[in-house]
C-alpha cells in the first residue's frame, strides 16, 4: 500500500502516433500534367486564334482588297480653278485599276493638299467602282515682285502670288504664259521682306495680313469699280498706303478698314461733285481724315478695269 504508484498526468504520457507518410511522387507528377494541359490549352487558343486571323486576313484580300468588282473605273476629279485635271490625277497618285476600298482616301486627300495652290480636298468613294475629288483652289488677290537671282546668273524681277489667307501660290510652269497678263492685273504689295515668303505657308506679318484684307474688302466697297487699285505698301509704321490708277494716295490704319472705305466713298463723292479729286487722304485719322485735292482735269485717265482677274478664276464647279 505504501508502495502504490500515483497515477501520471496523462499529459506527459507518450501515446502512439499514426504516421501519414504522403505520396510526393504521385502529387508531383498531378500537378505537372494539370501545368502541361492548361499550356496545351493556352497553347491551342492562341494557335486557333492565329489561323483564324490569317483566314480572315486571306479572305478579306481575296473577297475585298483584290477584288476586281471594287477595281476604280471611274475617277471623277473636280476643281473650281483652272489646274489641269491630268496634273491633279498625278498629284492624287490614283489610276484606273486601282482598288476602291483598299485605297487610303487621307494619303490621297493629303498629296493633292502639299500643292501650295490648293486650299482643300475632298475625297469620296462611290461603290463600286467610282471615286471622286473635289479640289478648292487658292484664288489669287495680290501680287509680290521681288528681285531675284535667275538660272542664268542675272539679277531680275520675280513675281508671287497670294491668297487672301497669305499662302503663298504659285503658277505651274506649263501656264505661265497663259496668266501672266491676269496676274499683271492684280494689285501689287510693295515693301514686303522677301524672307517672309513661304511657298505653302502663310504670311504671318500683320501688316501683310491687313494689306490682303483692305484689298479683298476693296472689291465688296462701295469703291469697287470707281477707283482701280494698283498697289499697297506695307513699309509704313502701322499704316497702309494705297495707290489708286488715277494718281490718288489713301492711307489707311490696319483696322476699322470697312469704315475707312465707306469714309472714301464719301470723301469721293465730295470732290466729284466739286469738280475735284483726291490727291492724297488720310483715313487712318479717326476724326477729320485730312485730305488734298486735284482739279478734276489734272487727274490722269485710268486703264479700264478688270474685274476678278486671277490665274485661278473660280469656274464655280
Amino acid at each position: 500500500m505504501w508502495f502504490k504508484r500515483r497515477p501520471k498526468n496523462r499529459r506527459f504520457e507518450r501515446g502512439h502516433v499514426l504516421d501519414v507518410k504522403l505520396r510526393t511522387k504521385d502529387a508531383r507528377a498531378a500537378r505537372i500534367r494539370l501545368a502541361t494541359t492548361a499550356a496545351a490549352l493556352s497553347l491551342g487558343t492562341v494557335l486557333g486564334l492565329y489561323l483564324l486571323w490569317r483566314a480572315g486576313d486571306w479572305a478579306l484580300d481575296e473577297l475585298v482588297f483584290k477584288n476586281d468588282a471594287f477595281a476604280i473605273r471611274e475617277l471623277n476629279i473636280q476643281t473650281d480653278g483652272s489646274i489641269p485635271i491630268e496634273q491633279l490625277r498625278r498629284w492624287a497618285g490614283v489610276k484606273p485599276g486601282d482598288n476602291l476600298l483598299a485605297l487610303d482616301l487621307n494619303r490621297v486627300k493629303n498629296n493633292l493638299e502639299l500643292a501650295p495652290m490648293i486650299e482643300s480636298v475632298a475625297v469620296e468613294r462611290m461603290l463600286p467602282h467610282a471615286l471622286k475629288i473635289s479640289v478648292i483652289e487658292r484664288e489669287p488677290i495680290a501680287q509680290v515682285k521681288l528681285l531675284q537671282v535667275q538660272p542664268d546668273g542675272r539679277i531680275g524681277l520675280v513675281s508671287y502670288c497670294l491668297d487672301q489667307g497669305g499662302h503663298l501660290v504659285q503658277v505651274l510652269k506649263d501656264r505661265m504664259d497663259a496668266v501672266s497678263q491676269e496676274t499683271d492685273a492684280l494689285p501689287v504689295l510693295s515693301g514686303v521682306n522677301g524672307t517672309e515668303l513661304d511657298p505653302g505657308r502663310a504670311v504671318h506679318s500683320r501688316k501683310i495680313g491687313a494689306a490682303l484684307r483692305l484689298i479683298a474688302e476693296f472689291e465688296r466697297s462701295p469703291m469697287a469699280g470707281l477707283v482701280d487699285l494698283k498697289s499697297v505698301d506695307v513699309s509704313g509704321t502701322e499704316v497702309l498706303q494705297l495707290f489708286t490708277g488715277d494718281g490718288s494716295q489713301i492711307t489707311f490704319a490696319l483696322d476699322r478698314l470697312e469704315n475707312q472705305l465707306r469714309c472714301w466713298r464719301l470723301v469721293h463723292d465730295f470732290g466729284k461733285s466739286n469738280g475735284r479729286g483726291i490727291r492724297t487722304l488720310d483715313l487712318s485719322v479717326t476724326n477729320n481724315a485730312p485730305v488734298l485735292w486735284l482739279d478734276a482735269s489734272a487727274i490722269p485717265p485710268s486703264a479700264p478695269k478688270i474685274h476678278n482677274s486671277s490665274p485661278n478664276k473660280k469656274k464655280h464647279v
